[in-house]
């Protein structure tokens, strides 16, 4: 694997290697007092962040910190990104550093590509520049979040193939929407869109999922729900009249947590907006597997890390 760029990236073996992996580190942490494996050590791992984030970013540092990777953290604000700086000399500037994996979050769907196109030029003509990641480009993908998610399904539920999986809410603005819907696919889950028609991208006939408008109707038949927050500031314009509605129509509330089947699992990408997409009472309940995601996002990016630094097998 030279890149993590999109989840079309992955086939279901590649996906579920990774999810192995992670799994297998998790094990290896396991009773460590020091949660240190020498794994990455001598690696230059580089976060390029140009839109805030908490879960991701500190997830993927810590990630590298744990397999004793040099991390270093850098964000448009505080570099010379903020003095004009442009995406490709910065990219350059980057490579010629000695970065060995660079992690990008970015406005603009894309960017992510864009970025390993330079780089891959910049290491010269074997293509040998620094390994990059997406972290969310524009309103296109997040492909560590989705598996993230499925390492969560997994431990909740067993497995994810043959599960049918809701994800709910603003699906025109979310990359967490298309990368799960597209990763769930590869690894055997039925995933459900719900949201109002305002919400829908264009082209969402073309997905591998089913689309509907009903989150009543569709509840009882879930194995789990993903609420997805309103990306307010992604919006040019009016989607839904108010957010009391948009709560009434599609948040996740106690009696519709009640309508879900016992076994069910309750799924949040954050930061979530409670009172509006999901109550506080399900947000904390037992049912919801909010920070498990947490705790999944740093062993699925170590060992996306893994696989892209080391691509060996084991785990030692």
């Amino acid at each position: 694997m030279r890149h993590l760029l999109s989840v079309s990236d992955l086939d279901a073996a590649t996906a579920t290697s990774l999810l192995d992996t992670a799994d297998r580190l998790k094990q290896a942490l396991l009773g460590r007092e020091v949660h240190k494996l020498p794994t990455l050590r001598g690696r230059t791992v580089i976060t390029l962040f140009y839109e805030d984030s908490t879960r991701t970013r500190v997830s993927f540092e810590i990630a590298g910190k744990w397999m004793s990777a040099d991390t270093i953290n850098v964000s448009a604000k505080g570099s010379s990104v903020s003095k004009g700086e442009s995406l490709k000399d910065t990219a350059a500037t980057l490579a010629a550093a000695g970065a060995d994996c660079v992690i990008i979050r970015h406005p603009a769907s894309g960017a992510a590509h864009r970025l390993a196109a330079w780089l891959g030029r910049e290491g010269g003509s074997g293509g040998s520049g620094p390994a990059v990641v997406n972290a969310g480009d524009g309103t296109h993908e997040h492909p560590t979040q989705a598996l993230l998610d499925a390492a969560t399904l997994r431990d909740r539920l067993g497995s994810v193939a043959g599960r049918r999986i809701g994800i709910v809410g603003d699906i025109t603005h979310s990359r967490v929407a298309r990368s799960n819907v597209m990763l769930l696919a590869t690894l055997g889950a039925e995933v459900r869109l719900v949201a109002p028609p305002t919400l829908l991208p264009v082209g969402v006939g073309d997905w591998p999922c089913r689309v509907s408008h009903d989150l009543d109707a569709e509840l009882p038949g879930l194995d789990a729900v993903m609420m997805l927050r309103v990306q307010a500031e992604r919006m040019r314009g009016g989607f839904f009249p108010s957010a009391r509605e948009y709560a009434i129509g599609y948040g996740l509330n106690e009696r519709r947590l009640a309508m879900l089947p016992e076994h069910a699992v309750v799924l949040h990408p954050g930061p979530m907006v409670r009172g509006m997409e999901i109550a506080p009472a399900v947000a904390d309940s037992p049912r919801a597997a909010v920070l498990e995601q947490v705790r999944n996002g740093v062993h699925l990016r170590m060992a996306v890390l893994y696989h892209l630094l080391a691509g060996a097998p084991e785990v030692r």
